[in-house]
Parts: structure tokens; C-alpha cells; sequence
């Protein structure tokens, strides 16, 4: 979709408004509050300015509000309310949608539909409602003109991902394909018959473990910009409070293996495990609503993840660094290839045996990414897709258990995956 100079003007005008506007807001909100309340007018003020600025800001938001360990649990959930509490459609809204995904070529399908929405997310929102042979569905329905507001902001952060490839310390990173791969994947949530196609994979891949359940997609009954599927219930927050240790336990290792699964033997990696998206039925088995935010890893990057992952997980640093170099988009001739292999491995010494309550992927991510900038390798974007996968489960995983061995968990799946590849 072409985006004209007008509309980004307008839309960057748009967002510098909004985001004045709240901190103005914030800063009342803040001097009211006294210094006790802060963490609590931070995070809601944060949470209304990204709802407002719209979903390419959600899923940020979302992303941090699973980060426990790198922002004060009062500002998580006041994050927490993007995942399925951003404001529903109107009743006027919702009309205009299913008008557009049931026109005059396609009948009604339903029995019975219940105007008001069971969640409520930044590009849809999920409506129970009954089939007209009586079974009970959910259908998911996609938010009017919402595209040009997507791809109008991914045309923004193209242009600074040019300005950031211009500052001479950021000249290194491939800020521009990192965009395009991950505004690629995020744009790819609006194609609801690709979400639709990608429940019904899903749903074959994890169908050998009894613990992961998805809802069947019902295609005969779907339209565009409207996905119907099963209707899972009853169901409960995937939180940690209601449940003794063992449980905790238990579920955290099930989501753990169903994530390196996808990772290192199907390819196929759900990207936005969050609280909103995982919920638990009365027998504990993790129910998975939302395929959105699905991305295909090729099998030479997955083989490359894989073993990374394995020898970081043996303490094998020098094969570490070699995977890194080998999956590297570009290295320069004349770069300090020994300072870069004694800075992985000594990175991977410091963190080999830890558990997710003294590993943290983000601090470890982050520390390899400035290697790699210092010496000039370019990292591929491909690898932004796992790693953000993990990123989003670590942050949960940390509230159920901390003593879970994140690394040696995977070991079974990765010598499964790289004995086949």
C-alpha cells in the first residue's frame, strides 16, 4: 500500500500531538499522585498513550509489559491492559465490519451474535456467537481502516531506521531490513485468512502434545476481515497466583517445550505468547487463542538458531561465536575476529547452567548484539523472529518459576532437531 508525503505529515503530526498531550497529562497526573503513586501514573499514562497512538505502539507495549525483570511490576500491569483491554469497537464499528465480511455474496452465518465483545485488542476483537447448527463460536473481527493506519506507520519507522543508519554508531546495524522483516510480520496480522491458515498448522504441529490446545478455524463460516473459530470454554487467566508450586511448575516446562518445538523442529513460531493470547482450561492445559503473529523460520536459519542455542546451553562458547559468524549477514574484512570470539566466549561462561531466575535473554541479547556492532559483523534480521518469541515468554516465565532451566529444558528438542535436520 503506497503511503503519500500528506499522510505521513499528518500522521507524524498525529503522534508528536498525542505523545505531548500525555506526558502533559502524566505530569499533572504525577505531581497529584505524590511520589508513592508514581510507578502506577507512569504505566497507565503509558498504556493510554500507546492505545492511542494505535497497534504498531500496542505490540510494543505489550512486549514490555511481560519484562518483569526490567520494569516495576506496577507498571506491567498497568502495560498489561493492552493485551485484550484496549477500547472495543463501537456496536457501529462492528456493524461496518461484518457488513464488509458478510455483503450481499455471502450469507449470514449466524444464529445468534452477542454484540458485546469478549476481548478487545489493538486490530480486532473477539465476539462470542452460535452457529446456525447450534455450535458455539468466536469470531474474530478485524477493526475498519485499520490498514492505512498500520502501513502508514511502518512508512515512519522506515524513515528512521534511514536516519538511524545515518548516525555514525548506528551505521553498522541493518536497522532497515529489521523493519521490514518485523513491520512485515506485524502487518501480516491483518490478513485474517493467513491467521486462519496458520491456526490450522499450528494446531497439526502441536497436536502430539496433549497439553497445547487451539481452536479450529471454520472457514465456511468466515468472510473477510472476520475469522470464526471454535469456542473454547471455560477458560482462566494465565497467571500464577492460584496456583501451588507444582502446578507452576508443570506448565511452565508444557509451554517451554510446545515454544522449542516451534522453534527448532517445525519452523513454524508463534512471536506473541503473551498473557492476553495464552489462557489455562479447569485441567491445566494451555489453551492458545490468537495465530496473528506467526512467522515461518527457513530451515537454514533454524538449523543456525538450534545450534546456537544448543552450545550455548553445553557452555560452548568458541562454537557459539562460530555459529555467529557463520549466520552473520556481513563480515568485514579486517575486523577483530579474536577480540569478537573472546567477548562471546566469555559471555556465554558467564550465563551456561543458569536458571530463568538468573538469565535473562535481554541483557544477554543485547551484549551480543554490541559485540557484533563493535566489530562491524551485521547480524541477520531473520534471527530477530526467535529471539522475540523468547523475549515475550521469558518475561511470564520469571512470574511462574524461577528456578526452570530455560537452557537445559531444550536440550532433548534440540538433539531431536539437529539429528534430523
Amino acid at each position: 500500500m503506497e503511503v503519500s508525503h500528506a499522510a505521513l505529515a499528518g500522521r507524524l503530526a498525529t503522534v508528536a500531538a498525542v505523545t505531548t498531550r500525555h506526558a502533559a497529562a502524566g505530569t499533572l497526573d504525577a505531581v497529584r499522585a505524590g511520589p508513592g503513586a508514581l510507578p502506577e501514573v507512569i504505566g497507565g499514562r503509558a498504556a493510554r498513550l500507546l492505545s492511542g497512538l494505535g497497534p504498531t505502539f500496542v505490540k510494543g507495549g505489550q512486549l514490555l509489559s511481560t519484562r518483569h525483570d526490567l520494569l516495576p511490576p506496577r507498571i506491567c500491569r498497568s502495560l498489561g491492559r493492552l493485551y485484550d483491554r484496549v477500547p472495543p469497537m463501537t456496536r457501529a464499528q462492528t456493524a461496518e465490519a461484518l457488513g464488509r465480511a458478510y455483503g450481499s455474496r455471502r450469507a449470514w452465518p449466524f444464529a445468534s451474535f452477542d454484540w458485546t465483545p469478549a476481548a478487545s485488542g489493538s486490530i480486532a476483537c473477539v465476539y462470542r456467537a452460535e452457529l446456525a447448527d447450534g455450535r458455539g463460536v468466536a469470531v474474530k473481527v478485524r477493526r475498519p481502516g485499520i490498514q492505512h493506519r498500520m502501513h502508514t506507520d511502518l512508512a515512519l519507522l522506515r524513515a528512521g531506521a534511514r536516519l538511524m543508519e545515518r548516525l555514525p554508531p548506528l551505521r553498522k546495524v541493518p536497522a532497515r531490513r529489521i523493519v521490514e522483516e518485523v513491520g512485515g510480520a506485524v502487518l501480516g496480522q491483518l490478513d485474517l485468512e493467513r491467521e486462519a491458515r496458520s491456526l490450522a498448522a499450528l494446531r497439526a504441529n502441536l497436536s502430539r502434545l496433549p497439553y497445547f490446545r487451539l481452536p479450529a478455524p471454520i472457514p465456511e463460516a468466515s468472510g473477510p476481515g472476520a475469522l470464526v473459530m471454535d469456542l473454547i470454554e471455560p477458560l482462566d487467566r494465565f497467571q500464577a497466583g492460584r496456583l501451588d508450586r507444582e502446578q507452576r511448575r508443570r506448565i511452565v516446562r508444557n509451554v517451554l517445550q510446545g515454544v522449542y518445538r516451534m522453534l527448532f523442529i517445525d519452523g513454524l513460531v508463534h512471536c506473541d505468547m503473551h498473557p492476553g493470547n495464552l489462557y489455562l482450561n479447569p485441567d491445566g492445559v494451555v489453551v492458545l487463542l490468537d495465530a496473528g503473529f506467526v512467522v515461518r523460520l527457513e530451515p537454514p536459519v533454524r538449523r543456525l538458531f538450534a545450534e546456537f542455542f544448543m552450545n550455548m546451553s553445553l557452555g560452548r562458547g568458541p562454537e557459539c561465536a562460530d555459529v555467529v559468524l557463520r549466520s552473520a549477514e556481513r563480515v568485514p574484512p579486517g575486523c577483530d575476529l579474536p577480540g569478537f570470539r573472546s567477548g562471546v566466549e566469555e559471555l556465554v561462561a558467564e550465563t551456561t547452567g543458569r536458571t530463568a531466575g538468573q538469565f535473562r535473554l535481554a541483557p544477554f541479547a543485547t551484549r551480543l548484539f554490541d559485540l557484533q556492532r563493535r566489530s562491524g559483523i551485521a547480524a541477520a534480521p531473520a534471527f530477530v523472529f526467535p529471539l522475540m518469541s523468547l523475549l515475550v515468554l521469558e518475561g511470564m516465565i520469571n512470574e511462574f518459576d524461577v528456578d526452570v532451566d530455560f537452557q537445559g529444558e531444550a536440550i532433548p528438542t534440540l538433539l531431536t532437531a539437529l539429528n534430523t535436520y
